[in-house]
């Protein structure tokens, strides 16, 4: 095997091993998964404006974690229920959980029982559903995973065949949660973004063309100071992204583009070396790519705006 297979193998197996791995470290060290749980289930009790610190250092740092769908979106969907078991053990690293927003998926809730088909859903060990006009924990008959372009967030395919459902509370958190989970994305796209253009920085500085650095050439600057106001308007953007639906949506649609175009960018001014599997450039734009689609691309988001704010687009 040559060098660059093994280096390759090596990353492969490091995304695999890390989520499970560290995960209740987080949750145990740095109390990443109780963050938004309240004090007296054994969080933190923090709110947006420490979500978004802690989620735009995950994003940074391109982390597997099941923060979002554990964390933010699982946290704010059993806190509005009073779900107090679920967020204990949530708090304590001991257990992931992830939600099917409503319209995500196909399914019918019948006599206490769940039959339907939920697709690409971020990857977590119990499974909360808003179906038939409440919120209910069910356990899959069938996880199929989905061959991704961004391996570090696993996306999974749930059946459901007549399975029996806990119920937890009425759907009245379902809007509560998207923009919540929105607003968590946008920091972590956010995290990504500047993380996309301190590379493309320092690389600037210490690749030599032509006798002097290309960061000295004024094409190369002008790409950098693009970047650089896409990522601070982003971040404006992001944290603010947690106070109402219409912030959640311009978050949506601007944090996602502003992370494709720094990611994209990024690569250009490393040229070769930056779609190479060994640098970690490919990693970003590829985290960039599949976050556009999460809770749907950006013209999506600017359709919701136009509806919530002029009735329609």
């Amino acid at each position: 095997m040559s060098l660059p297979e093994e280096l390759g193998a090596l990353v492969r197996e490091h995304l695999a091993a890390r989520p499970g791995a560290s995960w209740a470290e987080l949750a145990r060290d740095v109390g990443v998964a109780g963050l938004l749980v309240p004090e007296e289930h054994g969080g933190a009790g923090c709110g947006p404006a420490e979500l978004a610190a802690v989620a735009e250092e995950m994003g940074g740092a391109l982390s597997p974690h099941p923060f979002l769908q554990t964390a933010v979106m699982a946290v704010t969907a059993a806190t509005a229920c009073g779900a107090a078991d679920l967020l204990k053990a949530v708090a304590d690293g001991g257990v992931t959980a992830t939600v099917v927003l409503p319209g995500d998926a196909e399914l019918r809730l019948a006599g206490g029982r769940l039959s339907g088909v939920a697709p690409y859903v971020m990857a977590g060990e119990l499974v909360l559903l808003y179906a038939g006009g409440q919120l209910v924990e069910a356990v899959p008959t069938r996880r199929e995973a989905y061959l991704t372009m961004d391996e570090s967030r696993p996306l999974e395919r749930l059946t459901f065949e007549d399975v029996p459902v806990r119920r937890l509370g009425d759907d009245t958190s379902a809007g509560r949660v998207r923009d919540l989970g929105i607003a968590a994305l946008a920091a972590e796209q956010v995290g990504g973004a500047q993380r996309c253009l301190d590379m493309a920085v320092a690389y600037a500085r210490t690749r030599v063309q032509f006798g002097r650095p290309i960061g000295a050439f004024q094409a190369v600057k002008h790409k950098l100071a693009d970047v650089l106001l896409l990522v601070e308007s982003a971040r404006s953007a992001a944290r603010a992204a947690a106070d109402h639906e219409v912030a959640a949506a311009v978050a949506g649609s601007y944090c996602t583009e502003a992370y494709l175009a720094a990611a994209g960018e990024n690569i250009q001014i490393h040229g070769g070396i930056g779609i190479t599997w060994e640098h970690p450039a490919h990693r970003y734009f590829k985290r960039a790519t599949s976050d556009a689609q999460l809770f749907g691309p950006p013209q999506a988001h600017r359709a919701r705006l136009a509806e919530v704010v002029f009735g329609g687009p």
